[in-house]
């Protein structure tokens, strides 16, 4: 179900023209941690652009997503270097403690996970980040630490 309110407050900051829609859908995902699908077709409406072209930018970047993103974001690093030094098994650990598998969220919509090809940080692998902060030369033995200052 759509928060007129909500979007109503994001699209008044705007022009309400189509080279709007990047930075509006930037809003949308800040706020709701995902694009739903209600906001994306009133996006749609109010910049005059076809649900098409909408739905086309939504999935063409990275930084968008159409299925609902955690309070947390883990990201695991799948570099050479952090792959080398036991990237898979921190994958597989982080998957398994969470009770989820990557590119998915937990039930509780606390953590998402996904891997990522670098985290430029090579000399301290393996390397994960949650939200914003960085864990370097991360074990498997330090995961559920982790994982617990953000429970």
């Amino acid at each position: 179900m759509m928060d007129e309110a909500r979007l109503s407050a994001i699209l008044s900051r705007y022009d309400g023209e189509p080279y709007d829609l990047i930075p509006v859908l930037q809003d949308i995902q800040d706020q709701y941690n995902y694009l739903p699908k209600d906001e994306l077709h009133e996006v749609a409406v109010r910049l005059k652009v076809p649900l098409t072209q909408v739905y086309s930018v939504a999935t063409f970047y990275k930084m968008f997503s159409l299925i609902p993103k955690g309070k947390h974001q883990l990201k695991i690093c799948l570099g050479t270097t952090c792959h080398l030094k036991g990237g898979q098994r921190l994958v597989a650990s982080v998957c398994n403690r969470l009770g989820v598998e990557v590119g998915y969220t937990t039930k509780d919509r606390q953590f998402s996970v996904e891997t990522v090809g670098c985290l430029g940080t090579c000399a301290q692998a393996p390397v994960m980040m949650v939200d914003d902060k960085y864990y370097a030369r991360v074990t498997v033995d330090k995961v559920s630490k982790i994982l617990k200052l953000y429970a």
